[in-house]
Formats: C-alpha cells, structure tokens, sequence
C-alpha cells in the first residue's frame, strides 16, 4: 500500500458512441447478443488517493463542488458521493480484507454530469485503477472495466449499460461485443492515420445545455425489451447492424457513408424510448444541419448532453460558429489512444 508521501492519480478518458449504443443494455445483450463501437475522446475523469494518518476518509468531488468527512470504516453508509462510497466499500473488502483505510479521495471530471460521454462510469474506472495500485491488486484492463460495471450496476443499482466501462479502461476505438452470462470482447481498430485525421476533423460536438437523468430513458429501453416490444427489439436489432457498418465506413474513412449510417442510428434511437430527443436537440439539429452538417446523434442515452454532429473539414468552422450563436457549447475534439492510467507522486 502507498505510504502517506504518496498520491495515487488515475485518469479516465471519456467516449464518444459512435453506433450500436443501448444494444449493451440488459437484457437485450444477454438475450440477442449487442455490439457497440465508440471511441475515447481527450476528456478524462480523474482520481487522486492521498493516504492519510487521522482515522478519516474524506471525499472529495472537485467538480461538484462537494465533500465529506468520515470516520474510516469498511462501510459509508452515510456517504452521499456515491460513486466514491461504491468504489471504495468494494475495493476495501475485496483487495483489502476488509480493513477500512484513513485516505483522502478526490476526483474531477472535464464534462457535466450527465454529459452523455460515459463520465459516471470513467470515473468509476479511474477510482477502481487507483484502488488497484494503492492495494497492489492483480487486475487487468477487463477486470478493472467489470468490477467498475458490477459496482455501478450491481452494488449501486445506478442504471446503464456496458459500454462505458470498457471504454474508459481500454481507450481507443473500439467494436465491443456483449454477450451472454456477461462476456464481453473488446476488438480494439487499427485505423489508418488518413482515416482518423479525417474523421477527427469532420467531428463536431455540442453541449445543448442540459444534462440530463439518462434512468428514465435506460428503463424505458429496458421494459420494451422485458416486454418483447417487437419495435423495441427491431430498433435494438438495427443499431447493432448500424455499428457492424459504422465500423466498415469508419475503417475505410468514407465520411459520407459514415453520416448516413449515424442519422440511420439517431432516426432508429428515438424509436427505443420516448424522451430521447427534445425540443432544444432538435433546434440545434436544424441549425446544425442549415449550416453544414452531414448527420448527427444523441451522445448516450438521450434527453439532453451532448450531440455530435458530421461535418466536412472545410465547412467545420462555419458549423461550430452557428451551433455557439445559438447558445450551444460547440467545440472540436481530438480522440485519446490510452485507456486508463494511474501513476504516483511524492507529496
């Protein structure tokens, strides 16, 4: 274990889905099989475990302007930072022995909460990775991506699917499988530098102002698929078709056929749960689209976050111009290769 000179820092970085989003969702994946291709994008959240010597454990939300002081034990019932209190109870009786530890744990995250961008769950993969080093625990990248989804999912009951863990743990652009008795198969693409400069400069995304509660959506989705929705499962069924083709078009860097297959997705995602979309999304849709752009979709569950929109190089700027006027936080975004990474310093 770390001694009380050392701070552990993880980072985390957050994904952009590009297809097959909500097909990670149980209990689609374990009953039809899902897929997903996202990329990880150069956001990150962020985790820092410094040891203390005062019997406290303190956490610390930065972002959210939040923290809370505790008396170190193997269970925080009182602790409303969940995220903080989930990772550490877990860690502590898995990898510890259950030997409650005196620490400060501080995290920051560069996107809103409900950004739409998997930042809850890279979080959680951060404080995992830091967890994991500061107990010397043997995980790897799949370990780490599936005790940060049972944590979430399971210990917290916090609802979502799969994809976000695996992303911030793996990094990269990734086609993930998610299969049944919960396997799941990160196939990392080898995509060519023209095809990754291209996509990279046609990329454009929008915060609309809103964050938003993704559970209503993810339980709606969920209850179309417990109830055999034959819609439901058909819009399911297309989005795992549309990421297989995404990942051609994306391999093959054709923009074009890339657009197509993302406004296919967006016109298939709001057919899974009412509350996707929004009066706000759709106004910047059309601004969006009267100013160059070539498609665009819903980044995460819908109802509000972030929108990514398709653009040609030459007519980015215009793009980023008029979604800005319109009251949109529009900016570029370049794609991280690394998934999470933990190191440590000498306070």
């Amino acid at each position: 274990m770390a001694n009380l000179h050392t701070t552990i820092r993880a980072r985390a970085p957050l994904r952009l889905g590009l297809a097959g989003g909500g097909t990670d969702l149980s209990p689609y994946c374990d009953q039809f099989g899902g897929a997903v291709l996202n990329t990880t994008i150069d956001r990150f959240a962020y985790a820092f475990i410094s040891p203390r010597d005062d019997g406290k454990v303190v956490f610390r939300a930065k972002d959210l302007a939040r923290e809370e002081v505790l008396e170190a034990a193997p269970q925080l019932p009182q602790a409303s930072l969940l995220l903080h209190r989930g990772v550490y109870e877990r860690l502590v009786r898995d990898h510890n022995a259950g030997r409650a530890i005196s620490a400060t744990i501080t995290t920051t995250v560069d996107a809103p909460m409900g950004s739409g961008l998997g930042s809850s769950s890279a979080l959680v993969v951060a404080l995992v990775d830091a967890f994991r080093v500061l107990f010397g625990a043997p995980l790897g990248q799949y370990d780490v991506a599936h005790l940060a989804f049972e944590i979430e999912r399971l210990d917290l009951g916090l609802a979502g699917g799969k994809q976000d863990q695996y992303a911030a743990a793996f990094g990269g652009t990734n086609f993930i499988e998610f299969l049944a008795r919960d396997r799941v198969i990160v196939n990392p693409l080898r995509v060519s530098d023209s095809a990754r400069n291209e996509f990279e400069s046609s990329l454009v995304i929008c915060f609309s102002g809103r964050s938003r509660d993704a559970t209503v959506i993810i339980e709606q989705q969920t209850a179309g698929i417990v109830d055999h929705s034959t819609r439901a499962i058909a819009a399911m069924d297309r989005l795992k078709a549309d990421a297989i083709e995404m990942k051609n078009a994306l391999l093959a860097g054709d923009i074009p056929a890339m657009a197509r297959i993302l406004d296919d997705s967006w016109k298939a995602k709001k057919l899974t749960a009412p509350g996707i979309s929004t009066d706000r999304i759709e106004q910047l849709y059309e601004i969006a689209f009267a100013n160059g752009a070539l498609a665009g979709k819903v980044s995460g569950a819908g109802g509000g976050g972030f929108l990514m929109f398709l653009v040609y190089p030459e007519d980015r700027r215009g793009l980023l111009e008029a979604l800005d006027a319109a009251g949109g936080h529009a900016e570029p975004v370049k794609f991280a290769e690394r998934g999470c990474e933990t190191w440590q310093v000498r306070r």
